[in-house]
């Protein structure tokens, strides 16, 4: 046990969740036979996960800062449905008109988020009212526009999220694109681990034994290397999903500026203390805005990747989205008064409860029990983490991150006027 402490650098409990994926995938790959962890499974789980998992992100740095977003799942359906009817309508073919497509729905989102943005954070309505009016309003706005119809979109535009990495170089039997990627990531993970070291080596920081460092970088560079192989292998004309990338490159930026740029560090100071923060000098009202604008934002993104998917926008998408993403965020770490956070807690809150949903399908677990165990799953998980915390210790998942997401576990156990202090 004080040998697995050593390789994460704390205390097992607060990496609870990350255990919990882990024990899940093991539970339900027994269960089902093997049928977990076969390349088509886990890219599907992926693919039909992707855009929870997109809205999570967005949702994290809202619950961070204090707020609440009912309307994501609305945003997105409504999004969806304008693209869809403006390639349908204006006749916008090929990568072109599909391009235009998204760039619509962008712009409609932006839009949206402005206007949430500006009730909230310049006229003082509670997030969760204008939200829960949004739900409303934009459920309805997609349904009329839509005329409560199903609207196809082209085979380029469905590409966002339903294509996947091309084939290049010589036939190997694997996507060559997708190892390629793997193997890449693997070695920014441990350059970015051997960088710290020598960083501490340069203070004369307290440095873990090597071969502590060497075996998490192996645990981490295998799991990530195994996943390669996974989607590297799938049926013909399968690999990395596009949608995956997406939320890749998502995660990375996201998860940089939300530890490693001012604006992350006001988020979190407004979350923490709003009063505190405004006193050292940050603008809540904007720091309101612009998160409140980029979940509408990221709404757009999950509303248009699900409809190209699907190959059609219709008048029930979006239905309890917002539900799974709150979830997924709480499930990571994130705190209900704010403060709390990391977009990385939160992916993995979301991949707790895809797997765990994905599961229980294989098992032919009824859709009334699976409801059941997801409100329970969720229920458990926010009181671990609520007793974790009343016994001073940090989020459940911020110390395995903690070379690879920056400072995040630090501003947890430091207090708000220190961290915009910090920036001045």
């Amino acid at each position: 046990m004080k040998h697995l402490k050593d390789i994460f650098g704390g205390d097992l409990r607060q990496f609870g969740m990350i255990f919990a994926l882990v024990v899940l995938i093991l539970f339900f790959q027994f269960t089902t036979g093997g049928l977990v962890l076969t390349p088509e499974n886990v890219i599907n789980l992926f693919n039909g996960n992707a855009y929870i998992l997109v809205l999570a992100v967005g949702m994290v740095l809202v619950i961070i800062a204090g707020h609440i977003d009912l309307s994501v799942g609305s945003v997105a359906a409504f999004v969806g449905i304008v693209a869809a009817k403006a390639m349908n309508d204006w006749q916008l073919t090929g990568f072109g008109g599909a391009l235009v497509g998204v760039l619509i729905g962008l712009a409609v989102g932006v839009l949206i988020g402005a206007w949430q943005g500006f009730w909230v954070a310049y006229v003082g309505i509670p997030a969760f009212i204008v939200t829960l009016a949004g739900m409303l309003l934009f459920r309805g706005a997609n349904q009329f526009v839509g005329k409560s119809n199903t609207i196809p979109v082209s085979d380029q535009f469905q590409f966002l999220g339903a294509g996947y990495l091309p084939e290049i170089g010589p036939s190997t039997g694997y996507n060559n694109l997708t190892l390629l990627i793997g193997i890449v990531l693997a070695a920014l993970i441990v350059f970015g681990e051997l960088r710290t070291r020598r960083n501490q080596i340069r203070i004369h920081a307290d440095l873990q034994p090597l071969w502590v460092v060497v075996v998490r970088l192996v645990l981490i560079c295998a799991a990530i290397l195994y996943a390669t192989y996974l989607f590297a292998t799938g049926r013909p004309g399968t690999s990395f999903p596009i949608s995956g990338v997406i939320l890749g490159v998502l995660v990375l930026v996201y998860g940089f500026l939300s530890t490693r740029t001012i604006i992350g560090r006001h988020v979190y100071a407004v979350g923490g203390n709003r009063h505190a923060a405004e006193l050292s000098g940050v603008k809540a009202k904007q720091v309101n805005f612009l998160v409140m604008m980029n979940m509408s934002v990221l709404a757009a993104v999950a509303g248009m990747m699900f409809v190209a998917r699907s190959s059609a926008s219709g008048p029930f998408d979006g239905v309890g989205w917002e539900l799974d993403a709150i979830a997924a965020v709480f499930i990571g770490g994130a705190a209900v008064s704010g403060g709390v956070g990391t977009v990385v807690g939160s992916i993995i809150g979301g991949l707790v409860m895809a797997v765990l949903n994905n599961g229980l399908q294989l098992l032919s677990v009824g859709a009334d029990a699976t409801q059941m165990i997801k409100g329970l799953v969720l229920l458990i998980a926010v009181a671990f983490d609520v007793y974790n915390k009343s016994q001073g210790k940090r989020s459940i998942t911020g110390l395995l991150f903690k070379n690879f997401g920056g400072t995040n576990a630090k501003r947890e156990t430091t207090e708000t006027s220190q961290v915009v202090g910090a920036d001045a």
